[in-house]
């Protein structure tokens, strides 16, 4: 991993990139997205999440609602990682992301941006913060594979 990503400044400075200009932000009208609503009943994070499938890849996802700065960046950052990537290789992203929060050993290079929440399991306050978005992600994959 680039020692650069490991440097507490720019680990605040990609948070607050991705929460000030959240990546696939705004939702689709297009019915072939699957879609799922996560909120928190702690606070006042509340995410629409859609994904659209091209068959067993992530061809597209958006999500958009209110949530505190944890809670969008986490979902823009994961996002970015997931999209395009093949189902399975997206559930990889997404174990490899709970690991890390759970403070277990995880893959750095595989999270490449998301590692900036490394620390989020010593906070558990922020753990909620850090999972709402990617607890519906992986909701609409399991979902997909259920329905395949």
């Amino acid at each position: 991993m680039d020692e650069l990503l490991k440097n507490p400044e720019v680990l605040r400075q990609i948070i607050m990139e991705h929460y000030q200009h959240p990546k696939n932000h705004g939702l689709s009208e297009d019915g072939a997205y699957k879609q799922v609503h996560m909120a928190s009943i702690s606070c006042i994070d509340d995410l629409h999440l859609q994904i659209k499938f091209a068959g067993d890849k992530i061809a597209d996802l958006r999500f958009d609602g209110v949530a505190c700065t944890i809670s969008t960046a986490s979902t823009s950052i994961v996002g970015e990682l997931i999209k395009g990537q093949t189902i399975d290789d997206a559930q990889k992203i997404i174990d490899e992301y709970y690991k890390m929060i759970k403070q277990e050993v995880f893959d750095e290079e595989l999270l490449q941006e998301a590692y900036a929440f490394h620390a989020v399991g010593k906070q558990a306050n922020r753990i909620k913060c850090a999972t709402i978005g990617i607890d519906g992600f992986r909701q609409l994959l399991e979902e997909q594979k259920r329905d395949k």
